[in-house]
């Protein structure tokens, strides 16, 4: 697999260099809203376009599935494409945006990468062979509870159903905590725990793309993901917690009262 994470640290730095130098016109961008609080821009769509064709150059039966462009094309190997995760932020010259790809294998996650364009910092993971930030070993942090843990989270923005019952979660966990952050940008909020930045993060209603690179990172960088039940379907459902092992525990049984039953 190394040869195919090369292909994607040269697609993810290609699509991030097209990010930085759009950055300072994002108020002139084409923007589309594809629902409530969810943007398109040109820059994501040219950025996408960019990661594809440098995988179909090396390798043109590859399939894909996109932010932008949805699913294409039928193989075994399977790229997952976030070509701008935080594009309200990009739109607003926040400084916390990244680019994520992701490779599965007849459905197993075998790579990823997350790279952060602007500090230049670019996380990679290949399955079995552990997670690197700019060639250094990552880690998952080593706090053991929640009282001395920094969380990651993201507010529900697609829809409103959920809102409530994530302001109960939100609550408990704020009492339980040193503090909680929101950036903005769910793949860096996960590469960030597997670099032991975060101690721990949950979100709920992502998509594959903003997810798949950021959890093979953690679970790399010995960490645990799971959805809100503590199983393995959280890139099926969007709904994730993610930590060290102690603080993801922790996270589960917090969360756990406000978990509508299956």
């Amino acid at each position: 697999m190394q040869p195919l994470l090369n292909i994607a640290v040269r697609a993810a730095r290609r699509a991030g260099d097209l990010i930085v130098r759009n950055l300072d016109r994002s108020r002139e961008l084409e923007v589309s809203v594809k629902q409530r609080n969810e943007f398109v821009t040109e820059v994501d769509r040219q950025a996408e376009q960019e990661i594809i064709g440098l995988v179909r150059s090396f390798h043109p039966d590859h399939a894909f599935l996109g932010e932008e462009s949805g699913a294409t094309g039928s193989s075994d190997f399977v790229w997952v494409i976030d070509p701008l995760d935080g594009t309200t932020n990009f739109l607003h010259g926040f400084p916390q945006f990244a680019v994520s790809l992701a490779l599965r294998f007849r459905g197993r996650l075998e790579l990823g990468v997350v790279y952060d364009p602007l500090r230049q910092e670019l996380y990679t993971a290949l399955r079995g062979s552990g997670a690197q930030l700019d060639g250094r070993r990552l880690r998952v942090s080593d706090r053991r509870d929640l009282e001395e843990s920094l969380i990651g989270t993201g507010f529900p923005y697609r829809e409103n159903a959920r809102l409530e019952t994530y302001l109960d979660m939100f609550r408990a966990v704020t009492r339980r905590t040193r503090g909680i952050r929101r950036p903005g940008a769910a793949a860096l909020d996960l590469a960030y725990v597997a670099a032991g930045r975060l101690d721990g993060f949950w979100e709920m209603g992502l998509k594959e793309w903003d997810l798949a690179a950021g959890c093979l990172l953690i679970a790399e960088a010995g960490g645990m993901v799971t959805d809100l039940r503590g199983g393995g379907r959280h890139l099926e459902t969007g709904d994730v917690v993610a930590g060290n092992p102690r603080v993801h525990a922790a996270l589960l049984r917090e969360l756990a009262p406000f978990v509508p039953a299956a």
